[in-house]
């Protein structure tokens, strides 16, 4: 599918992009008013918005529709040349994939010169990305408690708290509603313990501070020995019950802060070679070009940080459903094709417990900005994960140890997938946007790429990097991915993301709620 995305000087003045010989439709590059002739015939009939879809060929009402070479889904009625194709006349339906395991396999591609950042090496030889300490909560009780400690040290707020302290990047409290009031034995409670014990182990945190109410469902001492963490220098806990009150709680936790700030500010950073950098891949507020710009354009990046021994890791499980047959011939091996199968059969039980669909994705944004099914969202989604092997299949927040491309299963919502990503080892964030995005992340910076030229002279603040230059035709997409492969090791160096210029990441800790709560 790579193939056909690459665009050239020859397509950068045609107003429509055709991904694949085989494909039903085409993607307007700007705005096409009813009358405009295409070539070959095709006339424009009606308004089609840029990045929305119109027909080159007559379609009979239940026929599938193809993009990318793939189906998208079926005409619900008969469609003219040249007519607008979307929710009025396109539908979800069901379809054989060839699953074809592994068929795609392909030997891995090498750097012959890995490349390197400017890393943060751990005592234990982990390698991070930033240098915070970060006040986790074991329950929603003790929220305020840990955000007020987390306050105090806020260099805007009182620029003296870290002023003795230039290598630490900050103290972050990442909160959370949950941790009481579901079953201490179950499955929602073993995911949220396992959430919190990835980023209180995570190689961008020097020290962390836990902090509870006392009473509650997700005992601190439960925490620490299910998920095997030992309190010492670099962590330590502490309850509100315990300490005598919230006021007495916050000063507690401010000095036990001031007594973490003098070994994490001893940190140099010094220069690790690429196999270091774990890259979480999302999407957010796509639309019609994300899977023709930014998606592809990351999808090369992440080849060549896998050639130079890195991890990227792929999740979204709603948002490759129809595409999963894509991925997995790019299994290892039939075991690792079948992990995915088992999760997206999951979500399929899932939604049909719940009453829902999973083609309730796309978003009302995504549909304004031209993705009408899940199932063409899921294909232009998959294009993040690049051309490489897919090495292994992760449950939510795993920590993730095998190099090279892997999948983590997680829900759509980017705050809960990347909070899972970053539990499971994930050391930076890239985030392509087509509506635009103002997300950001804490311990991980987040990178976000527009996938058009028009977001981005919108909405520059929030965006790192202009993928509109492949719609413009000014850029290719391999060019694009080395610019933005290079933009990961700056960042991972210690360049700080538009995200982080504007003090995001504290509130997009969203770990994923499971089970009853009674």
């Amino acid at each position: 599918m790579s193939a056909v995305l690459e665009q050239d000087a020859a397509t950068a003045v045609e107003p429509v992009i055709r991904l694949h010989p085989d494909d039903d439709v085409v993607i307007a590059r700007a705005q096409l008013v009813a009358g405009t002739r295409l070539g070959a015939g095709l006339v424009v009939r009606g308004l089609v918005p840029a990045g929305h879809k119109l027909a080159v060929r007559a379609l009979e009402a239940g026929a599938p529709v193809r993009r990318y070479g793939q189906v998208i889904g079926f005409a619900t009625r008969p469609v003219a040349p040249g007519e607008h194709v979307h929710t009025h006349n396109l539908a979800i339906g069901e379809f054989e994939r060839d699953y074809a395991f592994g068929s795609g396999k392909r030997p891995a591609a090498v750097a012959t010169q890995r490349a390197q950042f400017m890393g943060i090496v751990r005592a234990d030889g982990r390698v991070g990305t930033r240098n915070y300490i970060g006040i986790l909560t074991s329950v929603n009780c003790s929220a305020t408690a840990a955000r007020a400690i987390a306050e105090h040290f806020r260099r805007e707020i009182n620029p003296q708290a870290l002023a003795d302290y230039p290598n630490v990047d900050g103290v972050v409290a990442l909160t959370h509603g949950q941790g009481c009031a579901v079953d201490g034995e179950g499955e929602g409670l073993a995911l949220l313990r396992r959430t919190l014990a990835g980023y209180a182990r995570h190689p961008n945190f020097a020290a962390v501070l836990i902090v509870g109410l006392g009473c509650e469902t997700n005992q601190i001492d439960g925490l620490l020995d299910s998920e095997g963490l030992a309190c010492g220098a670099a962590l330590k806990t502490m309850t509100i019950q315990a300490t005598g009150g919230t006021a007495r709680t916050v000063a507690a936790g401010i000095e036990q802060i001031k007594a973490m700030l003098p070994d994490a500010n001893r940190v140099r950073r010094e220069p690790v070679d690429a196999s270091h950098l774990v890259v979480g891949l999302q999407c957010g507020g796509s639309d019609g070009y994300s899977g023709i710009s930014a998606n592809p354009a990351l999808g090369a990046a992440v080849d060549r940080l896998v050639a130079h021994g890195g991890t990227a890791i792929l999740s979204e499980t709603p948002e490759i459903y129809g595409a999963e047959h894509l991925l997995t011939r790019r299994a290892v091996s039939p075991q690792v094709g079948h992990k995915l199968l088992d999760r997206i059969r999951w979500w399929e039980a899932y939604c049909a417990r719940m009453n829902a669909s999973l083609d309730n994705n796309p978003s009302a944004g995504n549909k304004a900005g031209g993705l009408t099914t899940i199932l063409e969202k899921s294909l232009g989604a998959v294009a993040k994960g690049g051309t490489t092997n897919l090495v292994d299949v992760y449950g939510y927040a795993e920590r993730v140890e095998a190099a090279g491309l892997v999948f983590m299963d997680t829900p759509g919502y980017d705050p809960v997938s990347a909070t899972g990503q970053v539990a499971g080892g994930a050391n930076l964030i890239c985030f392509t946007t087509g509506r635009g995005s103002a997300y950001g992340c804490a311990p991980a910076p987040s990178l976000k790429l527009g996938t058009n030229t028009a977001l981005w002279q919108r909405q520059q603040e929030d965006i790192d990097i202009n993928c509109g230059t492949v719609i413009d035709g000014t850029q290719t997409i391999d060019a694009l991915g080395e610019e933005i492969f290079r933009l990961m090791l700056a960042a991972a160096s210690g360049q700080r993301s538009k995200s982080e210029l504007h003090g995001y990441g504290q509130n997009e800790f969203v770990p994923w709620q499971l089970g009853a709560i009674t």
